[in-house]
Protein backbone atom coordinates (compact mmCIF):
# COMPACT_ATOMS: atom_id res chain seq x y z
CA UNK A 1 0.00 0.00 0.00
CA UNK A 2 1.43 3.35 -1.06
CA UNK A 3 1.01 6.28 1.34
CA UNK A 4 0.73 9.82 -0.01
CA UNK A 5 3.28 11.62 2.18
CA UNK A 6 2.29 15.08 0.95
CA UNK A 7 -1.35 14.49 1.94
CA UNK A 8 -0.31 13.24 5.40
CA UNK A 9 1.93 16.25 5.92
CA UNK A 10 -0.83 18.61 4.76
CA UNK A 11 -3.28 16.97 7.19
CA UNK A 12 -0.75 17.28 10.02
CA UNK A 13 -0.31 20.99 9.24
CA UNK A 14 -4.09 21.44 9.32
CA UNK A 15 -4.29 19.66 12.69
CA UNK A 16 -1.43 21.73 14.10
CA UNK A 17 -3.09 24.95 13.00
CA UNK A 18 -6.38 23.92 14.57
CA UNK A 19 -4.78 23.42 18.00
CA UNK A 20 -5.04 27.12 18.79
CA UNK A 21 -8.76 27.19 18.10
CA UNK A 22 -9.33 23.98 20.02
CA UNK A 23 -7.46 25.61 22.90
CA UNK A 24 -10.01 28.46 22.91
CA UNK A 25 -12.88 25.99 22.99
CA UNK A 26 -11.14 24.06 25.77
CA UNK A 27 -10.69 27.28 27.76
CA UNK A 28 -14.39 28.13 27.42
CA UNK A 29 -15.35 24.63 28.55
CA UNK A 30 -13.01 24.81 31.56
CA UNK A 31 -14.45 28.17 32.60
CA UNK A 32 -17.99 26.78 32.25
CA UNK A 33 -17.14 23.74 34.37
CA UNK A 34 -15.34 25.92 36.93
CA UNK A 35 -18.32 28.25 37.27
CA UNK A 36 -20.65 25.28 37.57
CA UNK A 37 -18.48 23.84 40.32
CA UNK A 38 -18.39 27.04 42.38
CA UNK A 39 -21.99 28.16 41.88
CA UNK A 40 -23.03 26.93 45.34
CA UNK A 41 -20.14 28.63 47.12
CA UNK A 42 -20.09 32.19 48.44
CA UNK A 43 -17.85 33.33 45.59
CA UNK A 44 -20.06 31.61 43.03
CA UNK A 45 -23.21 33.16 44.42
CA UNK A 46 -21.54 36.57 44.37
CA UNK A 47 -20.45 36.10 40.74
CA UNK A 48 -23.94 35.00 39.69
CA UNK A 49 -25.62 37.84 41.59
CA UNK A 50 -23.26 40.40 40.02
CA UNK A 51 -22.77 38.79 36.62
CA UNK A 52 -22.71 42.09 34.68
CA UNK A 53 -19.85 43.34 36.84
CA UNK A 54 -18.07 40.02 37.40
CA UNK A 55 -17.73 38.95 33.76
CA UNK A 56 -15.97 42.12 32.53
CA UNK A 57 -13.67 42.05 35.58
CA UNK A 58 -12.84 38.37 34.97
CA UNK A 59 -12.17 39.05 31.28
CA UNK A 60 -9.88 41.97 32.15
CA UNK A 61 -8.04 39.82 34.72
CA UNK A 62 -7.71 36.99 32.20
CA UNK A 63 -6.28 39.33 29.55
CA UNK A 64 -3.92 40.89 32.11
CA UNK A 65 -2.57 37.52 33.26
CA UNK A 66 -2.30 36.26 29.66
CA UNK A 67 -0.28 39.36 28.74
CA UNK A 68 1.87 38.91 31.84
CA UNK A 69 2.59 35.29 30.93
CA UNK A 70 3.42 36.33 27.37
CA UNK A 71 5.73 39.05 28.68
CA UNK A 72 7.55 36.61 30.97
CA UNK A 73 7.88 34.15 28.11
CA UNK A 74 9.37 36.88 25.91
CA UNK A 75 11.77 38.06 28.64
CA UNK A 76 12.95 34.55 29.50
CA UNK A 77 13.12 33.48 25.84
CA UNK A 78 11.38 30.17 26.42
CA UNK A 79 9.50 30.11 23.10
CA UNK A 80 12.52 31.23 21.06
CA UNK A 81 14.67 28.54 22.68
CA UNK A 82 11.98 25.96 21.97
CA UNK A 83 11.85 27.05 18.32
CA UNK A 84 15.66 26.92 18.11
CA UNK A 85 15.63 23.35 19.43
CA UNK A 86 12.87 22.32 17.03
CA UNK A 87 14.62 23.84 14.04
CA UNK A 88 17.89 22.11 14.92
CA UNK A 89 16.05 18.79 14.68
CA UNK A 90 14.53 19.68 11.30
CA UNK A 91 16.80 18.31 8.55
CA UNK A 92 15.56 20.78 5.92
CA UNK A 93 16.25 23.78 8.13
CA UNK A 94 19.65 22.40 9.12
CA UNK A 95 20.53 21.95 5.44
CA UNK A 96 19.51 25.57 4.78
CA UNK A 97 21.59 26.75 7.73
CA UNK A 98 24.63 24.79 6.57
CA UNK A 99 24.21 26.22 3.05
CA UNK A 100 24.07 29.75 4.47
CA UNK A 101 27.22 29.10 6.49
CA UNK A 102 28.99 27.84 3.37
CA UNK A 103 27.86 30.89 1.40
CA UNK A 104 29.16 33.23 4.10
CA UNK A 105 32.49 31.41 4.18
CA UNK A 106 32.77 31.52 0.38
CA UNK A 107 31.83 35.20 0.43
CA UNK A 108 34.60 35.89 2.92
CA UNK A 109 37.12 33.97 0.80
CA UNK A 110 36.08 35.90 -2.32
CA UNK A 111 36.27 39.19 -0.47
CA UNK A 112 39.81 38.36 0.71
CA UNK A 113 40.85 37.45 -2.85
CA UNK A 114 39.38 40.69 -4.19
CA UNK A 115 41.28 42.69 -1.60
CA UNK A 116 44.53 40.93 -2.58
CA UNK A 117 43.88 41.63 -6.25
CA UNK A 118 43.21 45.30 -5.56
CA UNK A 119 46.43 45.59 -3.56
CA UNK A 120 48.42 44.03 -6.40
CA UNK A 121 47.19 46.61 -8.91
Amino acid sequence: MKVDKKALIRWKVYLDRSKMYIGYINLFMMVTIFLGAIKNTAVGKFLIANVYIAIPILVILFVFFALLLGYWDSKLGIRSEEMRNLSSQNPVQMEMLNTLRELKENQKILKDKLEKLEKNK
